[in-house]
């Protein structure tokens, strides 16, 4: 009986319409899928530590001229009312102080146990949250006597290929940073004290030699106590690299910025708006596709107005009449779902291949979030789908009678 009402029904139907449709949804699904999938794959790279859609961080010092600072009488440090002042601006989400160490350090660092040259140097410190490198090993204790230390990646570049080239000493990669070993000598206030220092990795956000903030305050203590400790860099998380606001409070302060770090920002940020923004077409499509299958049942309904009344009233419920244009919307549905997760597989392997050839340690995310989209998008699709056309029909019974 059901073939007899769909041989009946399917007379009005307009292949050109429902292809149309077809081929709209198929496209817009499409986009909107491989939008959300690609953002989850390239997400390690956005989140990781050394990603490069990583929030911004700017780090801020003032401006100096000649020998000294720009404005008589100012000073090199930040007061705690000038971090104040800029952790209230609008683009500020955190601030953090860099805090230097107040003594002489001599350090003497060597590969496997043979020493290879040792210098003067100093170091820095910043809050944990602002370190971009694995915190598992990044504690002190005066009582086992070791420094983590964090090195800027720029050093093992200059390491390898200038020291180490023109001395032939051993190159050293990233992976092979405990052959590293240092041995720090501290000393001030009348007192010296030689510690182990061992390198737990390369930052690429601080250019400097960063310690723990627990050891900094612990060795200025003892050996500088009378040291003036006033920050003379801060590390700025904003919120848009791109506003105009930032660049206003730098000048009108007298500050600058470390490196270009502002462009890249800018440079950033118009990527994710970019993902944000091909999402948003693929929806719109995906819309827009589903208003056209939407126009497509009503308009057949309407053609066939005067049959579905006749199937009413030979006894027909409105159930079994608009079972048949259900059955067509929801296949429909069912098979654009299943060619988008089709087309969505072998792009998303074309571009996964591309992405391990220039970040080969990149970890791919998971597709249970793009397909539980496209199985939500479907059923809610569907179930509009079938309401409409329930109550078109309902309407034509409700007129029977």
């Amino acid at each position: 009986m059901m073939l007899l009402v769909w041989k009946l029904l399917r007379q009005h139907i307009s292949i050109a319409q429902l292809a149309g449709f077809f081929f709209a949804n198929l496209f817009g699904m499409f986009i909107v899928l491989l939008g959300l999938q690609f953002y989850n794959d390239v997400k390690p790279l956005f989140s990781q530590d050394d990603g490069f859609l990583k929030p911004e961080y700017l780090i801020v010092s003032k401006r100096i001229s000649g020998m000294s600072v720009l404005g008589a009488g100012e000073s090199c440090g930040f007061s705690d009312k000038e971090v104040e002042d800029i952790s209230n601006q609008p683009f500020c989400k955190s601030v953090g102080a860099f805090t230097a160490s107040q003594y002489r350090v001599v350090c003497s660092m060597g590969v496997n146990g043979v020493a290879q040259f040792g210098t003067d140097m100093f170091f820095e410190s910043v809050p944990d949250r602002f370190v971009d490198t694995e915190l598992s090993k990044w504690r002190f204790s005066s009582e086992d006597g070791i420094i983590p230390i964090i090195l800027p990646r720029t050093y093992l570049a200059i390491y390898n290929f200038g020291f180490a080239q023109s001395q032939s000493l051993p190159k050293i990669s990233e992976g092979i940073v405990g052959m590293i070993d240092m041995l720090v000598v501290l000393r001030g206030n009348g007192q010296e004290q030689r510690l182990k220092g061992k390198v737990i990795g390369f930052s690429t956000r601080l250019n400097t030699i960063l310690v723990p903030e627990s050891f900094i305050k612990w060795s200025n203590t003892k050996f500088a106590p009378e040291a003036d400790l006033t920050p003379n860099r801060l590390i700025v998380e904003v919120k848009n690299p791109t506003d105009d606001a930032i660049v206003k409070y730098i000048n009108d302060h007298n500050l600058e910025l470390e490196d270009d770090k502002l462009d890249a920002g800018k440079a950033t940020y118009f990527l994710k708006l970019v993902t944000i923004l091909v999402m948003c077409i693929g929806m719109l499509i995906s819309i827009l596709s589903f208003y056209i299958l939407m126009l497509s049942i009503y308009l057949l309904v309407q053609k066939n107005t005067e049959k579905l009344r006749n199937l009413l009233l030979i006894g027909y419920s409105p159930v079994r009449v608009s079972l048949p244009y259900q059955l067509l919307t929801v296949g429909m549905n069912g098979v654009v779902l299943i060619l988008s997760f089709t087309l969505l597989y072998m792009v998303r392997c074309y571009y996964m291949n591309m992405l391990w050839v220039m970040f080969p340690q990149m970890q791919d995310g998971s597709m249970w979030p793009t397909l539980c989209l496209g199985i939500g998008l479907f059923i809610v699709v569907s179930l509009i789908n079938i309401v409409a056309v329930r109550n078109r029909v309902m309407k034509i019974w409700n007129r029977k009678e």
